[in-house]
């Protein structure tokens, strides 16, 4: 093993473990990182401690030594309404960095890593393809739903609600002090949720172990689980670039539109597919999520919290549901094939545990994930749409817009920041019909923050939320819903035309034909050549804005991002 290579090569080793309180013993066992993003920086990674212990006396019990490594993780919804929010997105480069750093610095013979959340669980996922050694992900769950089934993904609308005068600010204030009742990921669909599936989807998981309840024995068991799984995977060499392949990557898609999954998954998943050596971007997207069949009744586009996931059957459920549709034949942590996995849960009785569970509150699991014949939906869950606004490409989850808003031409209000546009939108200045353009938000403009407040503004007023469009460079929370355009590239900073767009511009949304277009000039619509030809004039007279930030993360982060239809990441 690589540990007992370096021990030879670095004499230092030895000595140094045993000032920790290493025994001789323990030097010679298979040696293994556990990384997590523990902290209390939230609740999705606060109780994460309690699965690294689990997991480091698994793995001393099944013949080998843990080593544990932190890099804890932000919370977007702690970074919500001020400039917190633009460190979210260079946080997960960060985090995969520092396993890198914590890996290559000294190597091991295998990695744990337990993570929850939006930005923690991609990071994990790209540094567990970046280190390449055997590895397992483990994710902390998803908190129990408040009383009447109230998730936070709510909160955004009652405080849109509280601004206008629509509910109290008693009321608001209950919302917001029963909206979390305990730890682990929020319990809605948003991008924390679909990134452990994700990962499970990935085969980089236990089977049947996304989106447990934070609170359950299951997910405490699961961390021992992997505790020992991890040395049989020391000692048989399976790596993570052995697992994951293009044919995991579209497994994944596929369970991303049954779910649908967030639109971050779209900054995500290639930047995941880059670090295990594959090309994997939003048009691949776009391509597998045409014509498939779309599941799961879970908010923010369903009805039930995500710990309802759970008790219809998970991952293992979706799958055995797109079973027709899916590559069977990959390999995943287990050192079986999925295939192999799902007919090994059918097998041990794993449907019949979530029956009861479904049962227990009063459902039936096709209450929850609906058959495959009997989907929600026969289109996926997002859409990449393209057009003179968006000339690489925009993201919209249209699961989550209302079908008025499927085709439209509306009048564009361009700002250069979100939090303009949310006044504008809470002054009603906003008016049907228009399109609320938000611009300079992207990853090299400051970041890519979300535009979770002014999107929730926007989605909670009854008239506004099926008759404006809200068209960014930025991003949405995984929680947004409502007709929310994002990842519009080339983005503001660079020069995009989405920097170009003037008051009354005509906007053409075409979701079907996969279109965003300047159609018109002034409120009247013209040709192709003379939109090109205006175009051409307001480029020649754009400047480029000075940098944001002068200096620490958010510089470094703005000059090496990548586009968001590449990941947005740092190259």
């Amino acid at each position: 093993m690589i540990s007992q290579e370096i021990r030879a090569k670095a004499p230092e080793q030895d000595p140094l473990r045993m000032g920790m309180g290493w025994t001789v013993e323990d030097l010679s066992k298979p040696q293994i990182m556990v990384e997590s993003t523990f902290g209390d920086s939230h609740p999705g990674s606060a109780h994460l401690l309690r699965l690294v212990e689990e997991t480091v006396s698994a793995v001393a019990r099944s013949g080998g030594k843990a080593a544990r490594y932190f890099a804890t993780d932000i919370c977007d919804g702690m970074a919500q309404g001020h400039d917190g929010m633009n460190y979210s997105l260079a946080s997960r480069d960060a985090i995969a960095g520092m396993i890198e750093i914590h890996a290559g610095a000294t190597p091991f013979d295998g990695g744990v890593f337990i993570s929850n959340c939006d930005k923690a669980v991609p990071a994990h996922l790209m540094g567990i393809g970046r280190v390449n050694m055997p590895s397992i992900l483990v994710t902390g769950g998803v908190m129990d739903a408040g009383p009447d089934l109230l998730t936070l993904e709510q909160i955004g609308i009652y405080a849109a609600q509280c601004a206008r005068g629509e509910i109290t600010e008693e009321k608001l204030e209950w919302y917001k002090q029963h909206a979390c009742p305990s730890c682990g990921a929020c319990s809605f669909m948003g991008t924390a949720s679909t990134m452990q599936v994700m990962g499970e989807a990935l085969g980089l998981m236990l089977p049947g172990t996304a989106l447990l309840p934070a609170t359950s024995e299951r997910l405490t068991e699961t961390a021992r689980r992997a505790g020992h799984q991890i040395i049989e995977l020391a000692k048989t060499g399976l790596r993570p670039r052995d697992i994951v392949t293009v044919k995991s990557f579209e497994n994944a898609v596929m369970v991303h539109a049954a779910i649908s999954g967030s639109t971050n998954s779209l900054l995500h998943i290639p930047a995941i597919a880059r670090e295990f050596g594959i090309d994997f971007d939003a048009e691949m997207f776009d391509r597998l999520h045409r014509g498939a069949h779309y599941l799961l009744d879970i908010r923010p586009a369903g009805r039930w919290p995500a710990q309802y996931f759970t008790y219809a059957g998970g991952v293992p459920r979706i799958m055995e549901e797109l079973r027709s549709v899916l590559h069977l034949d990959v390999m995943t942590v287990t050192g079986k094939t999925l295939g192999e996995n799902l007919d090994e849960l059918r097998e041990n009785g794993y449907y019949d545990m979530c029956d009861k569970a479904c049962r227990d509150i009063g459902l039936r699991w096709q209450d929850i994930i609906h058959p495959y014949e009997e989907a929600i939906g026969k289109a996926g869950a997002v859409a990449i749409l393209k057009g003179n606004l968006a000339p690489d490409g925009a993201v919209i989850k249209h699961t989550a817009c209302p079908k008025e808003m499927f085709s439209a031409v509306l009048y564009a209000r361009p700002f250069d920041c979100e939090e303009d546009a949310l006044q504008a939108v809470l002054r009603r200045e906003i008016r049907s019909g228009d399109a609320v353009i938000i611009r300079y938000e992207g990853p090299k403009g400051s970041g890519m923050p979300e535009m979770f407040y002014t999107s929730e503004a926007i989605s909670s007023d009854p008239e506004l939320g099926r008759s404006i469009a809200l068209i960014t460079d930025g991003r949405f929370s995984g929680a947004s819903t409502g007709p929310s355009i994002g990842h519009v590239s080339p983005e503001a900073a660079e020069g995009g035309p989405i920097a170009l767009v003037e008051e009354g511009d005509l906007i053409l949304i075409d979701i079907p034909q996969r279109r965003l277009e300047i159609i018109g000039i002034q409120g009247e619509k013209r040709i192709p050549e003379e939109i090109e030809r205006e175009l051409d004039r307001r480029r020649a007279l754009w400047k480029k804005r000075s940098q944001k930030y002068d200096r620490g993360v958010l510089k470094i982060f703005s000059e090496h991002a990548q586009s968001p239809m590449n990941g947005g990441g740092m190259v």
